[in-house]
């Protein structure tokens, strides 16, 4: 009998870790679908943990920085990647970099723990000057009533205590601060964790896109800077091309660590409002949508690295 139930706990530990191996392989795919990362793009993960989605952009060819409250996460994912991401502590809601710094901002099930969503995804915004993304466990999911999600969320994630979001919820947030701009979503795991143990297949055929009833949820959606930020006011004495396709890396933690604040509240442009191929109406320091093919207006070339 302790022979047989050894077997069955092997089993069963080996079945739950393929499952939760195709758990991460699915996320991962929603991920790339929205995010649409390029090779060169910066990026930063906010709450970024222990370094799992940071080594996941760095394969899709990125450099990453990463950024979370917790020292000992930030130690744990500076272990995990070395000299291969540039990671910081410090809280979603106080972002320590300057204005359109990074091609890409994500927040992958990390908005659950701050304390002032709306104000991490305003941060998340400024820092952003191409996309950003939004990904939370889905309160509403078909999986919760199974307990499924939130057993699932708090043991990958270490906590003891997680109150998942809703979809309505986080689109409200980014309306809030941009109104009218398009937003790509998704969802994807729709069954209890342990029926992936067999199941697996059956998900492949349902669609991501546009679907609202997955566990995992993904919002991305563009941002267009329009403004003259602390980049501008930094590359005129150090006599910088302002047409460069490159932020200053680094600006505003120099300046923060000197003391030095300003008030720069970012505007962006919603694709509504302008249009998704607005007439070239920007200031000279403009940039175009690199990391999306799709949204190249005609009078732009992408710039290759």
């Amino acid at each position: 009998m302790l022979v047989h139930g050894s077997i069955n706990s092997s089993l069963d530990k080996e079945k739950r870790s393929s499952a939760e191996s195709f758990v991460k392989a699915r996320r991962e795919e929603l991920i790339r679908d929205l995010v649409f990362p390029r090779a060169g793009e910066r990026l930063l993960d906010v709450g970024c943990g222990t370094g799992e989605h940071l080594m996941f952009f760095r394969n899709q060819g990125c450099s990453v920085t990463g950024i979370d409250a917790s020292p000992e996460k930030v130690e744990a994912a500076q272990k995990k990647l070395g000299d291969r991401a540039d990671i910081h502590a410090g809280r979603a809601e106080d972002l320590p970099f300057s204005d359109n710094e990074f091609d890409i901002v994500t927040m992958i099930a990390s908005l659950e723990f701050v304390e002032d969503p709306q104000k991490a995804v305003s941060e998340a915004v400024r820092v952003s000057r191409d996309r950003v993304f939004l990904g939370t466990w889905n309160r509403y999911a078909i999986m919760n009533p199974h307990g499924g999600t939130k057993e699932y969320l708090c043991s990958s994630m270490g906590e003891s205590t997680v109150q998942p979001l809703g979809g309505l919820q986080l689109v409200r947030l980014v309306k809030n601060l941009l109104p009218g701009v398009l937003i790509h979503w998704g969802s994807v795991l729709f069954f209890p964790l342990e029926w992936y143990t067999y199941l697996s297949g059956l998900e492949r055929h349902i669609p991501m896109r546009k679907n609202p009833f997955g566990a995992f949820l993904g919002f991305s959606f563009s941002v267009q800077a329009s403004y003259r930020t602390i980049q501008d006011l930094i590359r005129e004495p150090l006599g910088v091309n302002s047409k460069g396709s490159q932020a200053l890396q680094g600006a505003a933690i120099g300046m923060k660590r000197e003391g030095v604040t300003g008030d720069h509240h970012p505007r962006k442009i919603d694709s509504e409002h302008e249009g998704l191929f607005p007439d070239l109406q920007r200031e000279p320091g403009f940039l175009p949508h690199r990391g999306r093919p799709d949204l190249w207006h005609k009078g732009f070339q992408p710039s290759h690295k």
